[in-house]
C-alpha cells in the first residue's frame, strides 16, 4: 500500500511511503477491541475502594430493645446495616482489577483499531520531526499546518524523537503523543485523527503487521 507523506511545515510534499497492507486493511475484530479496551480501563482502576462493615463501625454492641413482645422484628445493635449510621452490608473491598490478555489478542486489537481509522480516512503519515525545545506554540504550528487544530489527535512517534514533542503538547487538551511501543487500542479509538511519523509507521509495521 502506498500512502502520501505530509510535511509538518506546511510545504507541499510529493513523498510517498509503501507499507504492508495488513497495517491498515486488516478486517477489524470488534470482540478483541472490546477485550483490549476493557483491560486498559480495568488497569487504570486503583481498586482502593472500601466501606465499613458492622464490625468496623464505632458504636455500642448493646441490643436496642428486648427480643420478644414488641410486635416487631428482633433488633440487634446500633451497628446493624439496617439502621441509619450502621455498617454497610456487602460493601466494596480493596481488590485488583487487572487481568491478562494474550499478546496476539492485543496485537489484533491494535490492528483492528488502526484499520477502522484508515477506513474513515483519519490516518495521516507525516515526515519525521522534533523540536529543539519544548514550546506549545511549536505544536500548535504543526496542528495548523496539518489542518487538524479542531480535531482530537494522537501522534505516534519513534521513541528517540518524542520527548520535546510530548512536553510541547501536554498543555493542549486535544493532543496526545505516544511512542510505537506503548500505543494502545483505547488511545487510537479515542482520537479523531491518527498522525504517524515515517519512522514510526515502519516500526508499527514490524511490530504488528509483520509478526
Amino acid at each position: 500500500m502506498e500512502l502520501k507523506v505530509y510535511n509538518v511545515n506546511g510545504a507541499d510534499s510529493t513523498k510517498t511511503i509503501t507499507v504492508n497492507d495488513a497495517l491498515f486493511t486488516t478486517e477489524p475484530n470488534d470482540h478483541v477491541i472490546w477485550l483490549d479496551v476493557k483491560q486498559y480501563l480495568a488497569n487504570q482502576r486503583q481498586g482502593t475502594h472500601k466501606s465499613k462493615e458492622r464490625s468496623e463501625v464505632s458504636g455500642s454492641t448493646r441490643k436496642l430493645k428486648r427480643q420478644k413482645g414488641t410486635g416487631g422484628a428482633r433488633s440487634g445493635d446500633i451497628n446493624s446495616p439496617t439502621i441509619v449510621g450502621g455498617g454497610r452490608a456487602f460493601g466494596p473491598r480493596p481488590r485488583d482489577y487487572h487481568f491478562k490478555l494474550n499478546k496476539k489478542v492485543k496485537r489484533l486489537a491494535r490492528l483492528s483499531a488502526i484499520s477502522y481509522k484508515a477506513r474513515e480516512d483519519n490516518v495521516m503519515i507525516v515526515e519525521d520531526f522534533s523540536f529543539d525545545m519544548p514550546k506549545t506554540k511549536n505544536m500548535i504550528n504543526v496542528l495548523t499546518n496539518l489542518n487538524i487544530t479542531d480535531k482530537k489527535s494522537l501522534f505516534i512517534m519513534n521513541n528517540d524523537k518524542e520527548n520535546f514533542v510530548i512536553l510541547s503538547a501536554r498543555n493542549l487538551r486535544t493532543v496526545s503523543v505516544s511512542d510505537v511501543e506503548t500505543v494502545n487500542t483505547y488511545d487510537v479509538l479515542n482520537a479523531n485523527k491518527l498522525v504517524i511519523t515515517e519512522t514510526a509507521v515502519k516500526e508499527l509495521e514490524k511490530l504488528l503487521a509483520n509478526s
